[in-house]
C-alpha cells in the first residue's frame, strides 16, 4: 500500500471543489480522487444527505450509501444560507481547477456560486453541472434515479413481461451520470491545456440514460415502435437468456451459429443444431419459447454448477446467477482485487486500470468537517 499512496497520480495538483451530494456527483469526483486528484467535499452544516441513510453501516458506524462513493476526500462544512459561508465557498471554488455541482437549476446562481461567478474569479475553472433533466423546461422536475428511470424507458423494457414494470436493482441511472461527468470533466481539462481556459460542463440522468439505451432506443427510432420488456431474454440474440438447472438459475449467452452448435453437442442434443427452427440466430429469435423449453428441459439432468463449467469448457458463455457476496468472491478468485478497505470502510475498487499510473487509495470516506482545507489557503496563479 506504501508504494501506491507515494505514487504521484495523474490528476495530482487538480483540486476539486465538490458541491454535489448523493450518487452521481460524489461518484464522479471519488473517480477523479482515486486517480490523485485533491477533493474538498462541501457539505451542509448536516452533511451530504447519504450519511443518514443507515442501515447499514461499517464497522464505525457510518453509512455504507455515504462511504460507497467518498472516499480519498476532505470534508468541509458550510452553510450556504449565510454570507460568511457563500464567501468561503465562493473562495475555494475560485482557488479549484474543478468545480462540481449538482443542485437544481438556478441553486447555485441564488447562492452566487454559479459558472458566471467562479469564472468571474478564476476563468480556468472546469465547472460541471449534474442535473436530472437539464436547465430547460425539465429544471423544476426532481432528479431522483427512479423518477428517471420511470421517465427515461428503462423501466419500460425491464421485468417480467407478464408484470409490471420494473427499476434496476441499483441507481444505475445516477452512475452512468457519473462516469458521463468524469468523461465530461476530463475533456474540458484537456481543452483547458490548449486555451488555458475552463468551460462548462452539463450532464443530465435523462441523457445520460437514453444514451445507454444504444440498441433500444435506435430500434426505437428506426421502426417507430418501443421494445417491449422481454424478461431476462435479448430482442435480438438467442439463446441469450436466464435458464432454469436443476437447483438453481444460470445465464446462457450465446452470441453465434457456432456457440450454439457447441451449446447443443454439450447438452448431448446435437440435432437441434440442424432443426429449421434453429439454424440462424433469427430463426432462434423468432422461435425462443420452444427452443428454451428444450434447452431446459436437458438442463434438468444436472444441477446449474455441473453445466457452467461444461460450457465453459466448450467455449459457451455461461454463469451462475450470483448474489452481490457470490458476484465479489467471483472477481477475487478471478484475481481483480474488487475490494479496497480502508479502516472500518470497506468499498469497491475503482474499475479503471491504467498500467503506469493506477489508482490509489489513500483515505477512508471523511468525517464531516474532518479538516479546514489548509492546503487551499493559497490562491492560484
Amino acid at each position: 500500500m506504501s508504494g501506491e499512496t507515494e505514487r504521484r497520480g495523474v490528476l495530482d495538483g487538480v483540486r476539486v471543489a465538490d458541491f454535489s451530494r448523493v450518487l452521481a456527483g460524489p461518484y464522479a469526483t471519488m473517480t477523479l480522487a482515486d486517480f490523485g486528484a485533491d477533493v474538498l467535499k462541501i457539505e451542509p452544516p448536516d452533511g451530504d444527505d447519504t450519511r443518514h441513510w443507515h442501515p447499514p453501516v461499517d464497522a464505525d458506524g457510518t453509512a455504507t450509501y455515504f462511504n460507497s462513493v467518498n472516499r480519498n476526500k476532505r470534508s468541509v462544512a458550510l452553510d450556504l444560507t449565510v454570507e460568511a459561508d457563500r464567501a468561503e465557498a465562493l473562495r475555494l471554488a475560485g482557488t479549484a481547477d474543478v468545480v462540481v455541482e449538482n443542485f437544481r437549476p438556478g441553486v447555485m446562481e441564488r447562492f452566487g456560486l454559479d459558472v458566471a461567478a467562479v469564472h468571474a474569479v478564476n476563468p480556468a475553472v472546469v465547472y460541471c453541472s449534474i442535473t436530472g433533466f437539464g436547465d430547460g423546461p425539465g429544471a423544476s422536475l426532481a432528479g431522483y434515479d427512479l423518477l428517471v428511470q420511470a421517465v427515461g424507458g428503462l423501466m419500460s423494457i425491464t421485468g417480467d413481461p407478464e408484470g409490471t414494470a420494473a427499476k434496476a436493482g441499483v441507481a444505475l441511472v445516477d452512475v452512468l451520470c457519473g462516469q458521463n461527468a468524469v468523461a465530461g470533466i476530463l475533456l474540458a481539462l484537456r481543452e483547458r491545456d490548449r486555451t488555458g481556459l475552463g468551460q462548462r460542463v452539463e450532464v443530465s440522468l435523462l441523457q445520460s440514460l437514453l444514451s445507454a439505451l444504444t440498441n433500444q432506443a435506435a430500434s426505437t427510432l428506426a421502426t417507430g415502435v418501443p421494445p417491449r420488456r422481454l424478461g431476462n431474454a435479448h430482442p435480438s440474440i438467442a439463446p441469450y437468456a436466464l435458464f432454469r438447472a436443476a437447483d438453481r438459475d444460470l445465464v446462457i449467452a450465446v452470441g453465434n451459429d457456432k456457440q450454439f452448435r457447441a451449446l447443443t453437442e454439450a447438452l448431448g442434443r446435437p440435432s437441434l443444431a440442424a432443426d429449421p427452427r434453429f439454424l440462424r440466430n433469427a430463426d432462434r429469435v423468432a422461435h425462443r419459447d420452444a427452443l428454451t423449453t428444450l434447452i431446459e428441459s436437458g438442463l434438468a439432468d444436472a444441477e446449474a454448477a455441473h453445466w457452467v463449467d461444461l460450457f465453459r469448457a466448450a467455449g459457451i458463455p455461461a454463469g451462475l446467477v450470483h448474489d452481490v457476496a457470490e458476484a465479489i468472491s467471483f472477481a477475487e478468485g478471478l484475481d481483480l482485487d474488487p475490494v479496497v478497505a480502508l479502516g472500518p470502510s470497506r468499498t469497491i475498487a475503482n474499475p479503471i486500470r491504467l498500467a503506469d499510473a493506477p489508482a490509489a487509495y489513500r483515505t477512508p470516506p471523511p468525517a464531516l468537517n474532518d479538516s479546514a482545507p489548509a492546503a487551499w489557503r493559497t490562491e492560484r496563479t
